[in-house]
């Protein structure tokens, strides 16, 4: 499964193999998909070589192969916009909803003690991992953990917000949100490629990624490199 950015990478690199027959320069790529710095694209590249969409050829300057696309061309990331946007999930998933009258029998898919909640892929809690992918399935979360509006929860791989409970293996509930206050728990998408959860520090013009390991530092960024995706409002763990 590719992430949005991937998607939009290999789709860029096929279409000009096909207009032209020569596969774009990393400066074209970069500025295609609205990059700051070629260093994105060399680890997207890598990360569609690892899956097997593409191939570099030896000794060949920009010397890209395609060699498969995703399977039926999704729609939901072909007309993606920059970023992970966990709205694309129809339905009312993750949404409370308003309590149906008592008389009316509660359907055969319908939990009465928690609601339906996408999960959205895993998130790292140490070194940011490709951003997050499409819905695998869903979670029943208790309504007690919802705060009203959307929410959406990710599996956390990595042991940097050990100090703050959240160990590696957990599932994190996040209320969709593009604001946070400092000091809160968030989904923070940077350079529109890479997700992590963090602890969010507001320092001047910065923003400051902070874990809760001492064994991780904290990482300091432009506002305009990151993008706030979701605030934790719950933690599940299973034993």
């Amino acid at each position: 499964m590719l992430t949005r950015k991937q998607h939009e990478l290999l789709m860029f690199i096929h279409e000009r193999i096909k207009e032209s027959g020569v596969p774009p320069s990393f400066d074209e790529m970069k500025d295609a998909l609205d990059l700051r710095s070629k260093s994105g694209i060399h680890r997207l590249i890598t990360a569609l070589e690892e899956r097997g969409f593409i191939r570099r050829l030896p000794n060949r300057a920009r010397a890209l192969e395609v060699l498969k696309l995703p399977e039926a061309n999704s729609p939901s990331l072909a007309k993606t916009t920059k970023g992970f946007s966990p709205s694309v999930v129809e339905g009312g998933l993750g949404k409370l909803r308003t309590p149906a009258p008592e008389s009316s029998a509660p359907s055969n898919d319908e939990n009465t003690s928690g609601v339906a909640v996408p999960v959205m892929g895993r998130i790292a809690a140490g070194v940011p991992i490709s951003a997050i992918q499409n819905q695998s399935h869903t979670i029943s979360v208790p309504v007690e953990m919802l705060r009203g509006g959307e929410h959406f929860a990710l599996e956390v791989r990595g042991d940097s917000m050990i100090e703050a409970g959240i160990l590696d293996g957990d599932t994190v509930v996040i209320k969709k949100s593009d604001d946070a206050s400092s000091g809160e728990i968030v989904v923070a998408l940077v350079d529109e490629e890479e997700a992590t959860l963090k602890r969010i520090r507001k320092k001047g013009a910065s923003i400051a990624l902070e874990a809760a390991n001492p064994a991780y530092e904290t990482r300091i960024f432009g506002p305009d490199r990151v993008r706030v995706q979701g605030k934790l409002v719950g933690l599940m763990r299973q034993y």
